[in-house]
């Protein structure tokens, strides 16, 4: 009978203690995945002041309000997100991984050298993904910042 007793005064204390962990808005460490070059939308239960990413070259954040948050996978790897209230306490830390894009990707190896191809429909085209040949993944990269910069130089002259 007192076993029974302590039992259940040990599952009153620990539900106490969940509870007021619940209440302060820490959540348990989670783990996200978000594929490369897509948006995954994260909701607060609680608001957030500020959000951060612990390596931004293989994620990042841009905060839709107060409890809403996009996060973007730009590269493989783990990292972490934490987010704070408006107190400075931590109200959550996200693992983040992020790994390759989802659809029809192609993949062409030619000896050691190693391309990606996204394809739509019968067409393919060069996607640089990292572990990629550097001759094409520089040439389209290079292809692509020439583009943005372009495109902002449009915008901003309007």
């Amino acid at each position: 009978m007192r076993v029974f007793h302590g039992l259940r005064i040990l599952s009153v204390i620990l539900a106490g203690a969940g509870g007021s962990l619940l209440a302060c808005g820490i959540a348990a460490a989670a783990e996200l995945t978000v594929p490369m070059d897509q948006v995954r939308i994260i909701t607060f239960r609680t608001p957030v002041k500020t959000v951060f990413v612990g390596n931004p070259l293989i994620a990042d954040v841009t905060v839709v309000d107060a409890t809403r948050i996009f996060i973007l996978g730009k590269n493989f790897g783990t990292t972490n997100l934490v987010a704070l209230d408006d107190t400075g306490r931590q109200i959550v830390n996200h693992r983040i991984t992020v790994f390759g894009r989802t659809g029809s990707v192609v993949t062409l190896q030619r000896g050691r050298a190693q391309t990606t191809l996204a394809c739509a429909g019968a067409r393919c085209q060069v996607a640089p993904q990292p572990g990629d040949d550097a001759e094409p993944f520089g040439v389209v990269a290079g292809q692509i910042n020439s583009r943005e910069t372009g495109l902002r130089a449009a915008a901003s002259a309007q």
